[in-house]
Parts: structure tokens; sequence; C-alpha cells
């Protein structure tokens, strides 16, 4: 397998640590753990550091100088792409979604600390922002990259693929893996590395927007595999998903809040309204309808988030 041939800077801290939810477990009857990737080091940590040093590795093999990356106007993605490409003497240039709280707090704030050029376009249409980022890059005159929304392609899944060799070296076996599916990478990339490295684990995608993530899931996973040179028998029924976006994407839920509140009650820990905290509902969800035996080990991943929390509940 090619995982160790793709080059990748270092930017976070690695390996996040994993432990037992103690109180959370005895409220559910059934053994969960959290993969602290809201710990990742750079910026407020979050699942988009694993995607960008291999994605920022590619960027500077290619000679980049500007960095072009796009979300919503609270994307934690986007600010952690500011943060690595600042780090690493790139130029960030983020063009957002004009979506949701615009006003300079939560992410929006932690992006004017950095200097950080951000544009937003009003539009749904992610092929206009992608458009836009040539037309400025043409303008600018110098090497230009683009990383899609999220850092959801082929080679940011690879980050997710590593981790779940990661998991495997940190002497738990887990029945089931829980994360939130916002852009598809991270699922893609746990799923695909589940069949790779961790051996009888189903993992969960949590769905927080309305997109057709099955087919995206899919996709991303066999795009993966072949930069890897590996098919790993990659099939439909290996993609475990769950609606819990509700009211909207990047809009709470009554459910995501609840969940939110039971985090910080009984763990002391935080989770966010857009990603984290729905993703969090899902699994207590499962729980409630018995999905889980009581035996089971239930590893739920922290991709982080924290900066859109002050924005947004």
């Amino acid at each position: 397998m090619l995982l160790n041939s793709y080059p990748k800077i270092r930017l976070g801290l690695f390996p996040t640590p994993i432990h037992r939810l103690d109180n959370i477990s005895a409220l559910l009857n059934v053994n969960v753990f959290i993969k602290r990737d809201d710990l990742t080091g750079l910026g407020l940590g979050g699942n988009k550091v694993r995607k960008l040093e291999f994605l920022l590795a590619d960027a500077r093999q290619k000679g980049a100088e500007v960095v072009f990356t796009t979300g919503g106007a609270q994307s934690n993605h986007a600010m952690l792409t500011a943060a690595a490409a600042r780090k690493l003497g790139m130029k960030p240039i983020l063009i957002l979604k004009k979506r949701g709280v615009t006003e300079r707090v939560g992410n929006q704030l932690l992006e004017y600390l950095m200097g950080t050029e951000v544009i937003f376009m009003d539009t749904d249409d992610y092929a206009d922002i992608y458009a836009e980022m040539d037309r400025i890059g043409r303008e600018l005159g110098v090497p230009y990259y683009k990383i899609p929304c999220g850092g959801s392609n082929a080679l940011g899944s690879l980050g997710y693929v590593d981790c779940a060799r990661e998991i495997s070296e940190q002497g738990l076996h887990f029945d089931h893996l829980i994360c939130a599916e916002g852009s598809g990478g991270t699922m893609a990339g746990l799923a695909l590395g589940a069949k790779l490295f961790l051996p009888g684990s189903k993992v969960h995608g949590m769905m927080v927007d309305n997109e057709p993530f099955q087919e995206i899931t899919l996709a991303l996973m066999k795009e993966a595999a072949a930069l890897l040179g590996t098919d790993a028998d990659i099939r439909e029924e290996d993609i475990h998903l769950m609606d819990l976006c509700g009211p909207g994407y990047a809009v709470p839920s009554e459910e995501g809040n609840e969940a939110v509140s039971l985090m910080a009650r009984e763990e002391g820990l935080f989770l966010d309204p857009v990603y984290t905290g729905k993703a969090f509902a899902g699994l207590l969800k499962m729980a409630r309808e018995g999905a889980f035996h009581k035996t089971d080990n239930v590893l739920f991943l922290h991709s982080g988030g924290a900066g859109g929390l002050f924005a947004i509940l």
C-alpha cells in the first residue's frame, strides 16, 4: 500500500488521545470512547489538520504561493486552511458562501486575527466559487492551489485513512466509529481505513447537510483507494449513514443542542452545534434505539469546531 509514499507536511500533534467517557457510558449502558481530534494542535484543532497535511504538501510541491479554499461563512476548514497556509508561508484567500453568520465572530474573528483575505459570494453553487478562484489566481499571476470545500477530495481523505491506522495502533478494538459527515472526506477516509486497518469496525457517518452522501462517500473511497493502489473491495454496504441535518446545514437542531449540553454537563467537553453536536446526537439516538450491545466499544470522533460554537449556538 502506498500511504507512506505521499508527501505530508507535519502540521498537527499526533497521535491524538483516546479516552473513555465514563459518565456518558454509564448513562447509555455501553462503552463510549472519544478520539480527541479537537486537539490536533493547529489553530483550535480539528479534523481538517489531517487532510491539510497531505493537501498543503501537494501545494508546496507544486510551488503554490497562494492557497484558495471555500465553505460556509463559519467554515472550520477555511479557518484552519488559513492558519496552516500562514504557518507555511503561503497566502490564504478564502472565498466563502454568503450564508450564515458573516459578522466578525467565531471563525471570522480568528481569520481576522490572522490577517486573512475573506471574500463572500452570494451563491449556492461551488462551481461559481471555483471559477472565481481561477479568475483571481490568473489576475494575481502567481502559482496558486485550490482546495475544495472541507478538503474533501481523494488526497485529503488520506488523512483519515492515516487516522484509522493510528487508531489501530492505540490498543483498543472498536465495534463502531461515529463521525460527522459534512463534505464526505472524513467519513470516506475512516471507512476505507477501517477496511484496511480496523477489521470488524463499522463506521457511521452522521449527515449534517443535505447532499447525496452515499454517492459522494463511495466515490471518494474508490478514488482514495486508487491512490493507495488497492481496491479494498469497496461496496455500498460499507457506508452507513444517518440523517442528522435537522432544519438545515449550519442551523442548530433540538437534538444537536441537547447533545452539546449533555457532553458539556457530563464530561466537561464542548461540541459545536453544526457538526459534532449533531453527530453525537446520532450516537445518542443509536444507543437509545438499541443499536449497540452492552459490551460494544463505540468510538466518537471529536472533529473540532470550537470556533463556530461562539457564532451559532
